[in-house]
């Protein structure tokens, strides 16, 4: 009963909106109606100052309750959920623009001037002696309103609605339109936290980057597009969209066409997800998808040579059918951090620089070693999707390889060599964080009574 003259009924049924880790979703409640109305008063108050008036949140609340849209008394149950009315957006607007005193704007405020705003009404126009005549009611007349309140200067906080407005007056031959009774979209309570969808199963994985095309015709049309290609003597071929160097030339003259194919993340030459970049970070996304590519085809000697990718992203659900007639499930990276492409040679000279600088008697070519073992290990015995929380740890403890190698100098330093890496949810941890701890367990080759040394670190 409080709340019967004071609030109005708003669109709250699914309701488009941005969800948490991009993308958008529709969701229903009373908490979706509300900022609606926000945006509404907020719009109405820098009216207000336009019009050089002093914003009045309170004036704007009357101007909300009182251009509401009745709602249909033969519905009791409707009336219980409508309260004051249904919210009337071009109503309000004309009922401000209109100024001076409220209660007499409300006579001038005809119902051809208030169509309804995104409610679900279905806009017909009818009579309001009609309109009673059905209720077995006096259709009264608004133009006695404006002049009983004329001398009004100000309304009263406990203002009511414009449809009890019009029942306390007296009745007259006068026929003024109204709008119809509307039937509003029903509004359910807020959803719980618990009930929100969820953002999806992270993933972050290791492995090398391919392409796919899907069809023929994509395939074909690419063909098309590619320039032929010089294979020495001035000999021009046609195109081969098969062949990594030729789609890096192409793509690097042409990165829009990066979107007509479905990249793939393989592990063993097995494609394992399709990788769809979307969002604000898209464009970014394949530019860094074909760096990558970039680096696979070069020389496993050189410095800029790529042997593996890691790739972070969110499954998505959706499911893609590669040429082979494989159907793999999509990931969606939301922006190029955590994209990397492991240069290993100049990942080593790095690390081994880091350590030296450090440690200047470390032996080189053992830690070398030891680091390439370590970096294979996780590439091939410890191969994984990167979904569970311990498979990213592992995953992402290669991208700290710095880390890894100062663990490995204490290590080789009095003649041990790696045996084991495992991993295992880390004591502490700060607020809202997934922390793991990376074990590397060391033995000594010479001595396998020599008791063994673990190291670890959080990821």
């Amino acid at each position: 009963e409080a709340y019967k003259d004071q609030g109005i009924l708003a669109p709250g049924k699914d309701i488009l909106g941005a969800k948490p880790g991009g993308g958008t979703d529709r969701l229903s409640g009373t908490s979706l109606a509300t900022p609606i109305v926000s945006g509404v008063a907020a719009v109405l108050l820098s009216l207000q100052r336009e019009q050089g008036e002093t914003p009045d949140p309170h004036k704007i609340r009357q101007v909300l309750l009182q251009s509401a849209l009745p709602c249909d008394p033969d519905l009791p149950e409707e009336t219980r959920r409508c309260l004051a009315g249904r919210l009337n957006i071009p109503g309000a607007i004309t009922l401000l623009k209109k100024g001076g005193n409220m209660a007499e704007n409300l006579a001038s405020v005809g119902a051809s001037e208030v169509e309804a705003a995104g409610c679900g009404c279905d806009g017909g126009l009818t009579n309001a002696s009609e309109a009673m005549a059905d209720r077995g009611q006096p259709a009264p007349s608004l133009v006695a309103a404006a002049a009983k309140l004329g001398a009004a200067e100000a309304v009263p906080s406990n203002t009511p609605n414009l449809q009890n407005l019009m029942q306390s007056f007296p009745t007259t031959t006068q026929q003024q339109p109204m709008m119809p009774n509307i039937t509003a979209n029903s509004v359910t309570a807020s959803q719980a936290p618990s009930e929100l969808p969820d953002l999806g199963q992270i993933v972050y994985a290791l492995g090398t980057l391919g392409y796919d095309f899907g069809s023929e015709a994509r395939r074909d049309s690419f063909k098309q597009l590619m320039p032929p290609f010089d294979i020495g003597g001035g000999v021009m071929v046609p195109a081969n969209p098969y062949d990594a160097r030729q789609m890096v030339d192409y793509l690097g003259e042409n990165i829009s066409e990066a979107r007509s194919l479905i990249w793939t993340l393989n592990i063993e030459l097995t494609p394992v997800y399709a990788i769809d970049p979307t969002g604000p970070f898209g464009a970014e996304s394949y530019r860094a998808l074909h760096e990558l590519l970039a680096g696979q085809i070069q020389p496993e000697n050189d410095a800029e040579y790529v042997e593996r990718v890691s790739i972070p992203g969110i499954l998505t659900g959706r499911k893609v059918k590669l040429f082979s007639g494989q159907v793999i499930p999509v990931i969606e990276p939301q922006s190029t951090r955590g994209i990397y492409g492991w240069k290993v040679n100049s990942l080593v000279r790095a690390a081994m620089a880091a350590v030296q600088a450090e440690d200047g008697t470390a032996d080189e070519d053992r830690i070398r070693n030891t680091l390439d073992g370590f970096l294979n290990r996780i590439y091939y015995d410890l191969r994984n999707l990167g979904i569970t929380s311990q498979d990213r740890a592992l995953n992402f403890s290669v991208t700290n390889a710095f880390q890894a190698a100062q663990t490995f100098s204490e290590a080789v330093a009095v003649g041990m060599e790696l045996d084991s890496i495992t991993v295992e949810k880390s004591p502490f941890c700060r607020m809202d964080s997934d922390c793991w701890d990376v074990k590397l367990k060391f033995f000594d080759p010479e001595n396998s009574r020599r008791a063994k040394k673990i190291f670890r670190f959080t990821m």
